[in-house]
């Protein structure tokens, strides 16, 4: 018996649902944590290796998300092949030994390559989350475990700065990357005692060009999965181009000092509040619905934000509000738009979760460096790629829908072959 994207339906979890989602939130965390925990040393990093422009810090993060664009592809048709846990267990081990090696790096050109083969090993983490969860789960059930996974996700955000500042004040940035590779040890031992094989030996695909070019013209032709994609993309653009440029905010506009973290968890927190509500409410309310309704909100919180940044500069407390609104929307964008996209595409999940992160990791993380480096000491640049960003999101989505947003999608029947 298969559902109608082709895919059997799930048998059951391989381990108990809360170790399930805890273990796939900590396997995505490590990409967060990743960013997330040496933003409070991009400064000293830049001064310690010879950085002169300050823009240019944030090629450390830039470097990352290329190296993760450029390996998300063969992970995905390697998952599909040989299984979730081989090629898993092979980027966990290259994210933690890149990322110890960082901490030693003794030229900025070395930390930017290390940061890119951190990021290689990344991308598997990125990949086969999702098709675990894929293969387990399918419609609203699937969007209600990925915003269980993305609220326990978004914890990372909220402490990993104030990691990073701890390392900092203990040592010095070279601390940071240390510690990264520790925690990336311990989660890669989690994985490999304790989460067992979940695709079907059944539903295994060679591993060959065409095979692989078939899988991804497959991806690339749904309609409705492309344009969801892209829009996601947009999304995270958003959100990559302010990780970029958090730092020049809170500190240098704002001068928040070590301050910094406690704000930036403060928003994080939002998103994490956000897809825990979204995972009660999804299953009633559907995805299309809660999405459509939070990227509206968002555009216009965005356009509020930009118009105000045009005649003059923002106080703190009123730009924090309206960052943390527009984030608590993005709660109920990203983890829904995912699975939207992922729902036609069961059959074939590592390929598909492969060029749908390729798309929105390297689509998301070029606008976001685009936008990042645009910084000229407001945040205006920022608030008008928000604003852009999310009126091009919209009409993808209208686009996909064919103009049918704000709808309630019934939940597909099982059929037989």
């Amino acid at each position: 018996m298969h559902d109608r994207t082709g895919q059997r339906p799930a048998t059951g979890l391989p381990l108990p649902r809360v170790e399930f989602i805890a273990l796939a939130a900590a396997l995505m965390s490590l990409n967060a944590l990743a960013i997330d925990i040496m933003l409070p040393g991009l400064q000293e990093i830049g001064a310690s290796l010879g950085v002169e422009n300050e823009n240019h810090r944030q090629y450390v993060i830039s470097a990352y998300f290329g190296g993760m664009a450029a390996a998300l592809l063969p992970y995905g048709p390697a998952s599909d092949r040989f299984g979730r846990r081989a090629p898993l267990l092979f980027g966990l081990v290259v994210y933690v030994a890149a990322a110890i090696a960082a901490g030693f790096a003794p030229t900025f050109e070395a930390m930017l390559a290390l940061r890119f083969i951190q990021g290689v090993g990344a991308a598997s983490t990125r990949v086969i989350a999702v098709s675990m969860v894929r293969d387990c789960f399918g419609g609203r059930q699937m969007a209600e475990t990925m915003s269980l996974i993305f609220m326990v996700f978004m914890v990372i955000p909220v402490v990993a700065p104030s990691i990073g500042q701890v390392m900092m004040a203990v040592g010095d940035w070279r601390f940071i990357f240390i510690a990264m590779g520790a925690i990336g040890a311990a989660i890669a031992l989690w994985a490999a005692f304790r989460m067992p094989e979940t695709l079907h030996p059944q539903d295994r695909r060679p591993f060959t060009l065409a095979s692989i070019g078939k899988a991804f013209a497959v991806v690339l032709t749904n309609r409705l999965s492309l344009l969801y994609t892209l829009a996601s993309t947009a999304a995270f653009g958003a959100l990559f181009a302010f990780i970029n440029s958090a730092q020049q905010v809170y500190v240098g506009i704002y001068g928040l000092g070590v301050m910094f973290p406690i704000l930036f968890a403060l928003v994080a927190g939002f998103m994490a509040l956000s897809s825990y509500l979204n995972s009660r409410l999804v299953v009633r309310f559907g995805m299309r619905r809660l999405s459509h309704g939070a990227l509206t909100g968002f555009m216009i919180v965005s356009g509020v934000w930009f118009f105000w940044s045009l005649h003059g500069h923002i106080p703190l407390v009123p730009f924090v509000v309206l960052f943390a609104v527009a984030m608590f929307q993005f709660g109920w964008i990203g983890s829904n738009f995912n699975s939207i996209a992922m729902e036609p595409l069961g059959h074939i999940a590592g390929s598909a979760a492969a060029v749908q992160g390729f798309l929105q990791t390297l689509g998301g993380g070029l606008i976001g460096a685009l936008i990042g480096q645009a910084f000229d000491g407001t945040t205006t640049p920022l608030a008008a790629g928000f604003f852009g960003l999310a009126i091009l999101a919209l009409a993808l989505v209208a686009i996909a829908e064919r103009g049918r947003l704000y709808r309630g999608a019934p939940v597909q029947p099982v059929t037989r072959d």
